[in-house]
């Protein structure tokens, strides 16, 4: 039987199948991104739910695993060399479940380079982004009555749109074939809605990305993903 006992977040999140892949998170943007890949390339997994609320997130347990206290980390007990290996943010764990299961990452060279430089373009720029537009237009920054700050984050958002947009044009997905970075992207795209912001940000004037949108929703795993691990 696996031992988790060198991870202490197992200790608060106790696993029942410790032999599978644990998988830590919350259905954010940047949690469901791991759990729609989990369920894409067929990796068994255990979901914990982890709140945001500092009681789990800045748990001694959690910073174990993850010191940035953010959402979602793994424990693959079948690691490299057979050792149990942790693992946090989101980009990394795409692409070490992507080489695990020698899927969605392309078919050559060029094919993951690319696939990886858009999953950069999510991880540095849309994801930072999208997540301030939705602090200084949704949440407690929408109080703010300075309007710059909401008039930064909305003209870069609709500067990162158009180069989805553009990319998408002529193409299904984002780098090509079907692969994590849209499985990275299309979570935060979706976000848009979430946040009010779609007509501001011009997502309904973006035919291509909501083409997309609609493609990478209709994909079972995908709809699994979205719910992984239950909000409740």
């Amino acid at each position: 039987m696996t031992d988790l006992s060198q991870f202490p977040i197992a200790q608060k999140w106790p696993a029942k199948h410790p032999g599978l892949i644990q998988l830590y998170s919350f259905p954010t943007p940047n949690g469901v991104k791991v759990s729609i890949a989990l369920e894409e390339m067929g990796l068994p997994y255990e979901a914990h739910r982890v709140t945001l609320a500092d009681a789990d997130v800045k748990s001694p347990e959690f910073l174990s695993l993850n010191p940035n206290n953010k959402i979602p980390a793994i424990i693959d007990p079948d690691g490299p060399e057979g050792e149990p290996l942790g693992l946090f943010e989101s980009g990394a764990i795409l692409i070490y479940l992507a080489e695990k299961s020698g899927k969605f990452l392309g078919d050559s060279a060029r094919q993951r380079a690319h696939i990886i430089q858009w999953l950069m373009f999510q991880m540095g720029g849309v994801g930072p982004m999208f997540g301030q537009l939705g602090y200084f237009y949704k949440f407690a920054g929408s109080e703010i009555e300075d309007p710059r700050p909401r008039e930064r984050y909305i003209n870069e958002a609709k500067r990162l749109l158009a180069v989805v947009e553009k990319q998408l044009d002529g193409q299904d997905w984002i780098a090509g074939p079907y692969s994590i970075a849209d499985m990275a992207l299309a979570p935060w795209v979706r976000a848009l809605n979430f946040y009010g912001a779609t007509e501001v940000v011009g997502l309904p004037d973006s035919p291509n990305t909501l083409a997309w949108l609609e493609r990478f929703t209709a994909r079972p795993a995908v709809q699994t993903g979205l719910v992984t691990p239950p909000r409740d």
